[in-house]
């Protein structure tokens, strides 16, 4: 993906070189097993880190290293390309105004109003404050234990989120999930939309600014591969269980992202009147 030296994004929310924690509390030693835990068995260790222990609470001032201002002026140039891309389709395919989101990256822990953030929850976008948060370490986890490496795997990461954002001016994220359809359901349609739109951003992005390089989209297809419910549960030891799926299988979210790439129309990524099979 051709980045280096283009226009990077006003809306970023750097978070970087402040680091809350307790005093008293869990050492850096504790933080990183914490983290490991969460992250080999798949759970939330959010409450781990933010409670118990007492102390005050303190805030650490952490000197970014060039890889981590690398990572943060890659995330500024790809979510300035999804602010262009997306006000254009807004303008052309839905004849309203797209109000961007914002990007809050963090090192280890941070607040949003959704709750936590940490590196063991991933990334994720917050409706309430219309932000998506991101710690950059996660492209190296993707490409250390998930085998989903590249630069480009890390914008469709990116361009995923900023999709939710999407999906929330639009008001699909609340309409959504009001649906007598379970939740994790309703979390799959929404999931494999947003992977929908990624594909579309994809195709633009390559039409306006051409940084799209050989290798790149194979990039961002072997990224939804690695993610999907069914690979993520088999990587950790468990038997894949559908009833449990939020996000879809490595098929679905590679199937979907192909579909919004080839059209370049928003309208082929609705997801809410198929039957769930059809997904």
């Amino acid at each position: 993906m051709k980045w280096r030296g283009r226009r990077g994004s006003r809306n970023i929310e750097d978070r970087r070189r402040m680091r809350a924690g307790k005093s008293g509390g869990v050492g850096i030693v504790g933080v990183l097993i914490i983290l490991a835990i969460g992250y080999f068995f798949g759970v939330d260790v959010t409450p781990l880190l933010q409670g118990g222990g007492g102390g005050q609470q303190v805030t650490q001032t952490t000197e970014l290293t060039e890889a981590d201002r690398a990572a943060g002026q890659f995330v500024s140039v790809t979510l300035a390309d999804t602010e262009e891309i997306w006000t254009d389709i807004f303008r052309e395919q839905l004849g309203r105004q797209y109000d961007p989101a914002t990007l809050v990256l963090f090192k280890g822990v941070t607040q949003s109003p959704c709750g936590g953030a940490s590196g063991a929850t991933g990334p994720f976008y917050c409706p309430a404050d219309k932000k998506a948060y991101l710690d950059t370490a996660f492209f190296t986890t993707m490409e250390q234990k998930m085998g989903a490496g590249g630069d480009f795997a890390a914008a469709y990461v990116v361009a995923h989120e900023v999709a939710h954002h999407v999906q929330n001016e639009l008001g699909l994220l609340q309409s959504m999930r009001q649906t007598r359809e379970d939740a994790n359901r309703q979390s799959v349609r929404i999931e494999l939309m947003a992977d929908c739109f990624s594909g579309v951003w994809a195709r633009m992005a390559q039409s306006r600014f051409g940084s799209i390089e050989r290798g790149d989209i194979q990039e961002a297809m072997n990224a939804a591969k690695q993610i999907g419910d069914d690979m993520i549960q088999r990587s950790s030891g468990r038997i894949p269980n559908p009833h449990t799926y939020t996000h879809g299988t490595s098929e679905q979210r590679m199937t979907w992202f192909a579909r919004g790439l080839e059209t370049g129309d928003i309208n082929a990524c609705d997801t809410r009147e198929l039957a769930y099979a059809q997904l």
